[in-house]
């Protein structure tokens, strides 16, 4: 690992858009980079996926290695993966991932100097179609995306964490007001969620791989059913699925990380390799346009509190053609 080759980024204005014709390189020569979440102070923690470690990144210094989550079983698509911060981290210093292990998709918590917890395992793991996506609501409720493991019948099994999005405590348990009393399902019928964002009106959007038609953009309701594996993309709402707000054939996307700032969701395409950008109005997303082409694969995409973009390259993770420098973070300041 190398020091950023920025020695200065430009200063953020909280209130702005981010530009994205002003990229600056903030951290390289990361090994396949996945989650990504910022701590109070703007410091960056990313996950690598293979190696289990996760780094801290702040513009204009090295990259510090400040943790290594143990027992990650790196294999295909699994290892460690997703990364949230607490919403309370000032006063518990709690940081959360989601990480494949020996038996199954787990999530712990921890702080920097101290030992994992598992709050929340038993979701099947497979070499695709692990989801992985973490994040804190505005209601301070942990939503985790996972994926079907391979076999879509558990997307439709309401006893089954895998193709769903769960809504958990900080502790790890079914939150209070979901669909299901004591049942940690917020959302089923989803074939591999990869991306959770929030727009400014508190309502969630996420992101799913398609198998070979189509991938998607889902505006995500309580106890609503997204359709995998009986319908992809469009065309279920006739038979009580709900439909996405998006959709792309795959060479197109193959939609990760997503990220809203004011009224502009972000996707970051891996397959596709480019960012996608559609604009929100009340709750229903434009036509998308394609930015950042030159990039190559895109896996996450978020924003600072400084109201910066980062976006993570994820062109070492065996699927990419590895560029000089891969893989990199590349931040947009906003303005």
């Amino acid at each position: 690992m190398s020091a950023s080759t920025a020695t200065a980024v430009t200063a953020g204005n909280p209130a702005g858009v981010p530009d994205l014709t002003t990229g600056e390189e903030v951290a390289r020569d990361i090994e396949v980079p996945w989650g990504l979440a910022f701590l109070p102070g703007g410091d960056a923690l990313v996950t690598q996926r293979n190696s289990g470690q996760i780094l801290r990144v702040s513009p204009g210094r090295a990259l510090e290695q400040v943790y290594e989550v143990p027992g990650v079983a790196a294999r295909g698509e699994g290892g460690l993966l997703g990364l949230a911060v607490s919403p309370q981290y000032a006063e518990n210093g709690y940081v959360y991932a989601y990480f494949t292990a020996d038996a199954d998709n787990r999530i712990i918590r921890f702080r920097l100097d101290g030992t994992p917890e598992v709050i929340f395992d038993g979701i099947a793991k497979a070499a695709n179609h692990d989801g992985g996506r973490i994040a804190f609501g505005p209601d301070d409720m942990l939503y985790v995306g996972t994926g079907d493991a391979g076999q879509g019948a558990r997307a439709q099994d309401p006893a089954s964490p895998n193709g769903k999005i769960l809504r958990l405590t900080p502790d790890g348990d079914p939150a209070p007001g979901n669909p299901i009393p004591g049942s940690p399902v917020y959302s089923l019928g989803h074939r591999n969620v990869q991306g959770l964002a929030w727009d400014r009106a508190g309502r969630l959007f996420a992101a799913e791989f398609g198998q070979r038609a189509f991938d998607e953009i889902n505006r995500i309701e309580p106890g609503r059913n997204y359709g995998w594996p009986l319908v992809e993309g469009m065309g279920g709402a006739d038979r009580g699925f709900t439909d996405p707000q998006l959709v792309w054939v795959p060479s197109e996307a193959s939609p990760s990380g997503i990220a809203i700032a004011a009224d502009t969701l972000y996707v970051a395409a891996l397959r596709g390799e480019r960012l996608w950008t559609a604009i929100l109005h009340d709750g229903v997303a434009s036509e998308p346009a394609a930015q950042l082409e030159d990039y190559g694969r895109l896996r996450t995409v978020d924003i600072a509190p400084d109201g910066a973009l980062w976006l993570t390259t994820s062109n070492t993770d065996g699927r990419g053609d590895i560029r000089a420098g891969d893989d990199r973070i590349i931040r947009f300041p906003a303005r």
